[in-house]
């Protein structure tokens, strides 16, 4: 009994943490205690061993959180340590280079994934990402292409719950969200025209870890007008190479693994 209820408590802490990954940058007791269906109590309880760690940090003039020192260490440290981010941040220079746009490098997490790292297009109206924060996969080029590569469970999860509409774009239908990954798994690629973000075009593709696993995705993104039909034509070759070369360095042998 004394191991579940710690398991529990932990997994609350852990729970309260990864909000902040996700929602506005602060947040109060009431919307964490609404949105984990815990006790202002509780919520409260937790809050006050995360502020004396350091984890997050109190804010008087909004009566809220947001993540503190100690928890941009952990996620410098993470970032510095990511094999994934290691293994792609050159071919990423290398794929901009040839672009002109931006790259990008996203990796699984519970419940979504996350941007690692990017190289920014030098061309003055340009798209940017925000590293570190979570989201869901069932918007946008990037996370499409991961839950593509899932584990039919897995997939099969994201498809059950809630598809939240980010822009009037976003496929919320589970049925035609099916149908999607299926191409996605088929063609080895996913492109994104405003689904996850409003005027933004994207088109990602996955990277795979020795054991044939996804373990996130890569990407060239910018502007809608500029990110059409003759220039997605144009980058998948390179897109998919640029992704190739990183699983390779992941020690990844074998092409687009079956799900």
């Amino acid at each position: 009994m004394a191991d579940s209820a710690g398991t529990e408590a932990a997994a609350r802490v852990a729970d309260v943490l990864m909000l902040f990954t996700d929602g506005p940058d602060f947040l109060g007791v009431s919307a964490i205690a609404r949105e984990l269906d815990l006790s202002k109590a509780v919520v409260h309880r937790i809050l006050q061993t995360l502020l004396q760690r350091g984890l997050i940090a109190s804010h008087s003039d909004s009566r809220g959180y947001s993540l503190g020192p100690a928890a941009a260490a952990l996620g410098a440290r993470a970032l510095r340590e990511s094999r994934l981010r290691t293994a792609a941040m050159p071919v990423l220079r290398e794929l901009q280079r040839l672009t002109g746009e931006t790259t990008t490098v996203s990796a699984v997490v519970p419940g979504g994934r996350v941007y690692l790292d990017q190289v920014e297009s030098g061309l003055e109206i340009k798209m940017t990402v925000e590293v570190g924060r979570r989201f869901p996969l069932h918007a946008g080029s990037s996370s499409t292409c991961i839950l593509a590569f899932l584990p039919a469970a897995e997939r099969d999860v994201v498809l059950a719950g809630e598809l939240t509409a980010l822009t009037d774009r976003t496929i919320v239908d589970a049925a035609a969200l099916s149908e999607r990954l299926d191409r996605v798994a088929g063609c080895g690629y996913a492109r994104s025209d405003g689904e996850r973000q409003a005027g933004a075009a994207s088109v990602a593709a996955p990277v795979f870890g020795f054991d044939g696993s996804v373990l996130g995705a890569i990407s060239v993104c910018g502007p809608g007008a500029r990110i059409d039909d003759t220039t997605t034509e144009r980058f998948i070759p390179v897109l998919r190479s640029a992704a190739d070369e990183i699983s390779r360095a992941l020690g990844w042998r074998g092409g687009l693994p079956t799900r």
